[in-house]
């Protein structure tokens, strides 16, 4: 059976709420040859997404989304323990997620694929502050923290994280990740809240953690013809205390210890490409 048409019927079953026609169907397509990592990744990963995409859009009403995320999760959870598994090679990955189903689903799922291509794997989940969150990535020292599938209203704390993280300088060399949910559908928003990489689904998030397994800070260079603010620093007391929390040396530069940006009533005008060397 082809994978669109294994899809479809698939989707079949957890719209009419037929537990067990779901579970049976894949783990025949299993006992045919379909690796239980190509059922996640390729049938139960993307059926998350339509069911959410459908409920969003009014195509399907509350109760049939609901019914259908939990025998879409039932059954990711029994394919978690037919994954093949290959042995531990060192890399470490955190996973954050959004505080809904879908967000926990695709978290569960990328923490299973990693796990089973070798990394240590943290599934932390969703409503952790970030102070603990801190602490936590300080202690376990990952590769990559993953943040999947953030609800809206959720973004601006997830800026103020990766920012906390980078100002305080736990973990200096691990990639950011952004993945799934509202970070797939606006392109741009990984760049605006400073996350050094972004995937759109599962399958684009391990090779992007193969590809670059190791961090290039972004530069926040302005975009050309705006007005730029000049900067003058204060100090933060908090960034102070959690850097001293976690053994993190002071930086021996004033512009570097313990501050943080404010705007000053100083501008200056960013050049256009046109109007360099026109003077």
């Amino acid at each position: 059976m082809e994978t669109v048409e294994l899809f479809k019927q698939y989707l079949e079953q957890l719209f009419a709420g037929k537990r067990t026609g779901a579970r049976e169907l894949l783990f025949d397509a299993h006992d045919r040859g379909f690796g239980a990592d190509r059922l996640l990744s390729n049938i139960i990963w993307p059926a998350m997404e339509q069911i959410d995409k459908l409920h969003r859009d009014g195509h399907i009403t509350a109760i049939v989304e609901h019914m259908a995320t939990r025998i879409n999760r039932m059954v990711a959870d029994q394919l978690h323990s037919v994954l093949n598994r290959r042995p531990k090679d060192g890399r470490r990955i955190v996973v954050f997620c959004g505080a809904d189903e879908a967000g926990e689903l695709g978290a569960q799922i990328s923490s299973d694929l990693f796990e089973a291509d070798g990394w240590s794997v943290w599934f932390v989940g969703a409503g952790i502050a970030n102070d603990d969150a801190l602490r936590f990535l300080g202690d376990i020292t990952p590769d990559v923290l993953l943040i999947y599938g953030s609800l809206p209203p959720e973004v601006p704390g997830v800026r103020k994280l990766i920012a906390l993280i980078r100002e305080v300088g736990v973990c200096e060399n691990m990639q950011i990740m952004v993945c799934g949910g509202v970070y797939g559908r606006v392109e741009e928003l990984a760049e605006e809240i400073k996350a050094d990489l972004c995937a759109k689904n599962i399958r684009e998030a391990m090779v992007l953690a193969e590809k670059y397994p190791d961090r290039i800070p972004r530069e926040d260079a302005p975009e050309p013809g705006r007005r730029r603010k000049r900067k003058r620093k204060v100090q933060n007391p908090r960034v102070g205390e959690l850097r001293r929390e976690l053994g993190i040396e002071e930086s021996l530069e004033q512009e570097d210890s313990d501050e943080m940006e404010v705007d000053a009533d100083v501008e200056e005008e960013i050049p256009t490409p046109a109007a360099v060397g026109e003077e």
